[in-house]
């Protein structure tokens, strides 16, 4: 009771003081717009989401100080960000598309304060870094102007962008569930910041998106900075991520090139790819691997006799070939790869990629990662089977159904299963360290870890062999 008693207090300061800031700007020159904004219940709204999820997340990170604590107050600062940007829109005319970006430029530059942190070299706490640097995509949702804009509603948008997020708030939940209370609530926090969060406000305020003021004042958009960077780009939910594509050659995109408003927010990862100044592929190495001409994968064989590492094996490949089968091949260091568009006839192909995580949102026919190392992989739903062969520290998390995942010749492999997909038949192979989690019976409940064993007792009875896995005490 007294913990909700001083979340009310808050809010209700909160409230008090942004309509004191607003009235202060609107003696300045607006004609009292501010004020009524401020006093809109789509904003005070948003001062009771922050007040009840945001001081939870801060909370917890304060326990915890250090990096988590600052790129905390950084996720803060979007919010607040967000917040002013709504009381603007209730002024301000809809701009065009140059106009939007230099509108919603104060909330790009704080989401690219938070991706710096997961930049350089890696902290301890990467895993909370990402997940809190990830999550602010789902702010993107204030940049919906319709369906054509190249974006997913904004109720889609918020919970397809935690999905990113979310493989790394996971791996903070399995890391610290034994080890730190704070880092766990931490994260259950930035979680539930989100979803039921910021999905629940966008649900009940803006679920067609930001309504602009026809008779407001005209946004700026003065953007004499190549007005031309800010127009087409492919568009993979959520909008961050989108310039990954843009990054690399024209042909790693997704099947239809999308233009809209994702491309305000292509400058977040605008960082030169990884790929750049590689060997040059010879052509038998191109067509090598597959007798059909839709499976194109580069050099696994070849690598094999020559010794040559993921950067030599092959050009990094993005596309879908044929129209049947995604081919996503020696991306390296690249976090947040995005299949927005498959269909079940489609099968995804993962092909020596390192460090990299691949996000495919909808139902495929059946996906393979073959010689990946440090691979994370999230899929929603798979009709055939998953399968991961001759890998090394891999993890794939199912957020929908897969009857069968099979791992082959793979040491290392973290699986994350959904509730529906609790009845999948997992087979094993020469492989080694798997471990599958799997959600507890109530949604605030940790997840539950097995590991699957690898090794075996062979016994010789009534005339047959019968064979049991060693169990490990402690395990």
């Amino acid at each position: 009771m007294e913990e909700k008693l001083i979340q009310r207090l808050e809010a209700a300061v909160g409230r008090l003081e942004a309509i004191s800031a607003a009235r202060g700007v609107s003696t300045a020159g607006d004609a009292g717009g501010d004020a009524s904004a401020a006093t809109d219940p789509a904003i005070l709204a948003f001062d009771d989401l922050m007040a009840q999820y945001l001081a939870r997340v801060s909370s917890a990170a304060e326990k915890i100080g250090g990096q988590v604590l600052d790129v905390t107050k950084v996720v803060h600062e979007a919010f607040s960000v967000q917040k002013e940007l709504l009381i603007l829109i209730k002024q301000t005319q809809k701009p065009d598309l140059a106009g939007l970006g230099e509108f919603l430029k104060p909330l790009n530059e704080v989401i690219m304060k938070a991706n710096a942190f997961t930049e350089g070299r890696r902290s301890d706490c990467f895993n909370h870094l990402k997940a809190a640097a990830d999550s602010l995509g789902a702010l993107a949702w204030i940049a919906y102007t319709g369906k054509d804009c190249g974006m997913s509603m904004p109720i889609a948008h918020v919970e397809e962008s935690w999905q990113t997020a979310e493989f790394y708030n996971n791996k903070v939940l399995v890391e610290y569930r034994s080890k730190d209370p704070d880092h766990v609530e931490w994260a259950k926090a930035l979680k539930e910041l989100y979803l039921p969060g910021l999905r629940g406000y966008v649900k009940a305020f803006y679920p067609l998106g930001p309504v602009w003021n026809p008779n407001g004042k005209i946004a700026t958009s003065a953007v004499s900075k190549a007005p031309a960077k800010s127009a087409p780009a492919p568009a993979p939910p959520p909008p961050p991520p989108a310039s990954l594509f843009s990054s690399d050659s024209p042909q790693a995109s997704s099947s239809h090139p999308k233009q809209g408003m994702a491309a305000v927010f292509q400058e977040l990862n605008s960082g030169k790819p990884v790929t750049v100044g590689l060997r040059k592929v010879t052509d038998d190495m191109k067509t090598k691997n597959r007798s059909d001409r839709t499976g194109v994968v580069g050099a696994s064989e070849k690598e094999g006799r020559t010794g040559s590492s993921f950067s030599k094996a092959g050009p990094p490949k993005f596309e879908l070939q044929m129209g049947r089968k995604w081919a996503v091949e020696n991306q390296i260091g690249k976090k947040n790869l995005v299949i927005d568009d498959c269909d079940t006839k489609q099968t995804v192909y993962v092909f020596g990629c390192k460090d990299s995580v691949l996000q495919i949102q909808g139902k495929v026919n059946n996906i393979t990662v073959d010689k990946c190392t440090k691979m994370g992989v999230v899929f929603t739903d798979v009709v055939a089977a998953c399968e991961i062969v001759n890998c090394s520290g891999v993890e794939v998390q199912c957020q929908g159904s897969a009857p069968t995942i099979s791992v082959d010749n793979t040491a290392g492999c973290q699986l994350y299963l959904s509730k529906d997909a609790l009845g999948a038949s997992i087979t094993t192979a020469k492989s080694s360290e798997i471990n599958v989690l799997v959600p507890g019976t109530e949604p605030d409940s940790d997840w539950g870890e097995h590991a699957l064993p690898q090794q075996y007792i062979h016994v010789y009875k009534d005339g047959q062999f019968v064979t049991t896995p060693v169990s490990h005490s402690g395990g």
